[in-house]
């Protein structure tokens, strides 16, 4: 056939059987386009969906279950104990010459965590050594007016009145020893001031440089003392609850707290007590409780979640918090009649909390409700009923 055709024609005819060639390869090599589910049809206030169809798969069915307890749960602080917590200050001016304890050491009563020189201090030590050669010379006079007395030398008031000088000096002995003692001032005077430990844990904040000049007047709100010693082996947990928790968390009451950096890991501790106080701030009441610490897994200033178990009684019905919708001032959710066929209920919520809800009315135990993407299968019955009314306006049935 090539043969019978003329020269110029021969090329344009096997371009055009290339061309086919590859148009046919090409329409066999094409994807074939997946059929589109069908739509839902919306139909007597439901929405029914074909079977397996894939917007089925977003949807979580969730029983609703007897409404004998909820859970509750509130943010929460973790603090320092502080009846085991000392802050210290420095009770006379001085300048630091030595610093004993760090962050992280564990210590006793009467630990030195400094050494300061301090003439203040040294002044309180010269008042003791006074006191004590004064209660050392009124005895000694009290005898000598004693033995006067006896002698008919002396009258009876000079004898009271030795008596009274030597009461007075011990008493301001004791006064000024007790004084220096509590600072462990010792006998002498040598304006050495020790900073101690009162009690036993560890030093968990220290601010405090070598050579630094301290006053007594550097203490109180604002200030940052010294050192801080507690005890962190128990710790305060600080719960901020809503005025419906009052009657739930009162003290005693055990909650389970988790803490975000500790995944996985429950601490049990019980309230202590209560706030009679609402935050203005807030509007939350303060309530104090109590953890054990024993491993020293938790750390103070740690942000936790403290979880209570609500007692409800007998009636209603729980279900998770996001399976109820709200719409103006109604509450409702969205319940699977049968497979594939979802309605919306209205309700009447009873306690509402963070995480569930108990419903006084609307709902039985058993019946299966929406508890994930609920609002949007909403917004998808709601457009189609408004489609379907459209098309019933624009045909002009009634």
């Amino acid at each position: 056939m090539n043969a019978l055709l003329p020269p110029p024609v021969r090329p344009l005819l096997l371009a055009a059987l290339v061309a086919l060639t590859l148009a046919a390869c090409g329409d066999r090599n094409a994807p074939v386009a997946e059929a589109e589910p069908p739509s839902p049809i919306v139909q007597n206030n439901q929405i029914r969906f074909a079977p397996d169809h894939p917007q089925l798969k977003l949807l979580t069915l969730t029983a609703a279950a007897p409404g004998k307890s909820v859970r509750t749960e509130l943010p929460a602080r973790l603090i320092w104990n502080e009846e085991r917590t000392q802050r210290i200050y420095a009770p006379f001016a001085g300048r630091v010459t030595a610093i004993k304890a760090d962050i992280g050491q564990p210590v006793q009563p009467g630990t030195v965590l400094a050494q300061l020189a301090s003439p203040d201090f040294g002044i309180a030590q010269a008042d003791t050594a006074k006191a004590q050669a004064d209660v050392s010379f009124a005895r000694k006079n009290l005898q000598r007016q004693r033995e006067l007395f006896e002698a008919g030398i002396v009258a009876r008031k000079d004898l009271e009145q030795a008596e009274a000088d030597a009461a007075r000096s011990q008493a301001e002995v004791a006064r000024a020893g007790a004084r220096t003692a509590m600072y462990g001032g010792g006998g002498g005077v040598n304006q050495r001031l020790a900073i101690q430990s009162a009690i036993a844990g560890a030093v968990v904040e220290r601010n405090l440089n070598p050579g630094q000049e301290l006053r007594p007047d550097q203490s109180g709100v604002g200030v940052p003392p010294l050192f801080v010693v507690s005890d962190p082996t128990s710790l305060w947990v600080q719960i901020d609850a809503r005025e419906s928790e009052v009657a739930t968390l009162r003290p005693g009451a055990v909650f389970q707290l988790r803490v975000a950096a500790l995944p996985g890991e429950n601490f049990e501790g019980y309230v202590t007590a209560t706030a009679d106080f609402i935050d203005p701030a807030s509007r939350t009441i303060k309530v104090r409780g109590i953890v054990p610490n024993p491993d020293r897994k938790l750390k103070a200033e740690m942000l936790a979640t403290a979880q209570f178990e609500r007692m409800l009684g007998s009636g209603g019905v729980v279900v998770p918090a996001s399976a109820v919708i709200l719409r103006g001032a109604q509450h409702s959710v969205l319940i699977q009649v049968q497979p594939g066929v979802f309605e919306p209920r209205e309700v009447r919520i009873g306690y509402s909390g963070p995480a569930e809800i108990v419903l006084s009315s609307g709902l039985e135990v058993g019946e299966m409700v929406v508890s994930e993407n609920a609002l949007l299968l909403a917004r998808e019955l709601r457009q189609a009923q408004d489609t379907a009314a459209a098309n019933v306006v624009g045909t002009g049935k009634p």
